[in-house]
């Protein structure tokens, strides 16, 4: 009920939520597509996306009603989403629809019927002022506001005349209508005296009318209910819920069609009823789907209105499958005659049919056939249509056309992308079990108190290695050795010319000014004219000094203290 009173949502979102409720309780969930959901609505595709989005999306109070969740095989092709609604808690106000009821009207239309069968099971007298304040406009200059009290009253009587409800005019307290939900339509419901929902159509047919021409529901001012907030009190008690907890009672095929009993006819067309249901069980079903158990006894044969005998609508030839496709499916000969769906079957000879017209090779789809066959027990396949389908037709590869489940068909080599495709899944498992044990993602090794291994640290330092600092040159004039002395001196200057420091340029200055004939008169090398202690030095004197090095450093020492 929170669908229907809550003015956030549209009709259309009702009807899609029901439908796929209705979907998703089977065994196999609600697998059906958007368009496939609105071809049983009667709706177009664009209504149910908007239907969808709105019960996607989480409402006012953060609550989603529709969760969607994508699928794709293992060729990389996507299936239909497989889509469910969130479990109720017994909290929640509910109510219990009939999924032909969602079929059958309008998503408006349902909207009110809703509105009635909630009022019934809850005992509460309702009024077409307060079905007017539960249906709002949605779209123009209006969106938001209510419909009036005629505008509902129109709707009340499209939903009778499609005979899902009932209305007792001035059969209530106060001269009020009494509104009747049925579980099915009238006309799709046996004809018994037990019948309640029947015997209450009848007391409305012989119900005293107020005698005025028009619509058959009050107008306003001119109705038997009154404005809101004035209305009678409850005067009715509601025998029971229409709630399906009873196990006894057979399971609803969920995709919309009505159970199919003695004296039925369908809602919207009378003459579909005569068309038989695939298996035994007396639930009228589309083609592929499986039976539910029956109530009814064995061996008790279905009549159609009149009373005739049971016969099928269709008086054509069988189906029948081309050579080509047959030889095809040679190899599973033995799991076709076992379907008993002619549905399946085309279904399986067009998947056949199309994988030969995209290229595949006859002798390539016979050899994938034997080839599954093989690996499983004729036992264990339950399904032998859902199995052909799922498991033996459908190319498993990569998206190379010429990959057969990981060989090249051509070549016969293995395919280069489905093992890596395999290497990538090993790895991923893997580090996913490495992660699960404390372990190191990379090499399977416990981490140290750092975080990492040993070997993550060692190829670390061997992809990072440590920068060392290099030496600096010191900044200002070049440097250099003197030429004469050997000590570093800064090349400015005339050290620039000489290469000699300040003190050997002196001296050699000095020995210049001197006559040219004075060193030729010494030949040999010459003592060093120092003293070393209370006697002379005995130590040779340099080339162009007078004293020898360890002198000529002790001056240079004094020189710079």
């Amino acid at each position: 009920m929170r669908l229907v009173s809550s003015p956030l949502y549209a009709d259309v979102a009702l009807s899609v939520y029901v439908k796929v409720k209705a979907l998703a309780s089977r065994p196999e969930g609600c697998q059906a597509r958007t368009e496939t959901i609105a071809s049983y609505l009667g709706l177009s595709g664009s209504s149910v996306e908007r239907g969808m989005k709105q019960l996607r999306r989480p409402g006012p109070d953060g609550v989603v009603e529709l969760f969607t969740q994508r699928r794709t095989l293992p060729g990389g092709a996507g299936q239909s989403a497989v889509r469910t609604v969130r479990s109720m808690s017994r909290m929640e106000a509910f109510v219990w629809l009939p999924v032909a009821a969602a079929e059958n009207l309008t998503p408006r239309q349902l909207r009110v019927f809703a509105l009635v069968a909630y009022a019934q099971a809850r005992g509460i007298a309702l009024t077409e002022a307060e079905i007017a304040s539960c249906l709002l406009h949605h779209s123009g200059e209006k969106a938001g506001q209510a419909l009036s009290v005629t505008a509902a009253s129109a709707v009340v009587d499209e939903v009778e005349a499609a005979r899902w409800i009932t209305v007792q005019r001035r059969l209530g307290a106060r001269g009020r209508n009494v509104y009747i939900a049925h579980d099915l339509a009238p006309e799709a419901r046996a004809d018994t005296p037990a019948d309640v929902c029947g015997a209450a159509a009848g007391v409305a047919e012989t119900a005293v009318d107020s005698g005025s021409e028009g619509p058959a529901s009050s107008q306003v001012g001119e109705g038997s209910g009154s404005p809101v907030g004035e209305g009678s009190l409850a005067n009715r008690e509601s025998p029971r819920t229409d709630s399906p907890d009873d196990g006894r009672a057979p399971i609803s095929p969920a995709v919309g069609e009505v159970q199919v009993v003695e004296a039925a006819e369908a809602v919207e067309n009378p003459t579909a009823a005569e068309a038989p249901s695939e298996g035994e069980g007396g639930v009228a079903l589309r083609a592929g789907e499986v039976s539910q158990p029956c109530s009814k006894r064995d061996g008790e044969k279905r009549s159609s209105k009149g009373g005739g005998s049971f016969r099928s609508s269709y008086t054509g030839p069988r189906l029948a499958l081309s050579a080509e496709i047959y030889t095809v499916l040679e190899p599973v000969h033995v799991l076709l005659e076992q379907i008993t769906s002619d549905f399946v079957v085309r279904k399986i000879a067009r998947e056949v049919g199309r994988q030969l017209r995209e290229g595949t090779a006859a002798d390539r789809l016979q050899h994938r056939l034997t080839a599954r066959l093989a690996k499983v027990a004729l036992s264990e396949i339950r399904d032998p249509g859902r199995w052909l389908l799922g498991v033996a037709l459908p190319r498993w590869s990569c998206g190379h056309q010429d990959c057969e489940a990981g060989i090249i068909w051509r070549t016969g080599a293995a395919c280069e992308l489905c093992a890596e495709t395999v290497q990538d899944r090993f790895a991923a498992r893997q580090r996913e079990q490495r992660l699960e044990q404390g372990l190191c993602v990379w090499h399977g090794t416990r981490p140290g108190p750092s975080g990492h291994c040993a070997d993550c640290e060692l190829e670390a330092a061997i992809q990072h290695p440590a920068r060392f600092p290099m030496a600096r040159e010191p900044e200002g004039p070049q440097r250099s050795s003197c030429g004469g002395c050997g000590c570093l001196i800064f090349l400015t200057g005339r050290a620039v010319d000489t290469g000699l420091c300040r003190l050997c340029r002196e001296e050699t200055d000095a020995l210049a000014s001197v006559e040219p004939a004075a060193p030729a008169a010494q030949s040999g090398p010459q003592p060093c004219s120092a003293y070393d202690g209370a006697g002379p030095c005995p130590r040779r004197a340099l080339p162009t000094r007078s004293v020898c090095l360890t002198h000529r450093s002790r001056e240079l020492a004094g020189v710079v203290a």
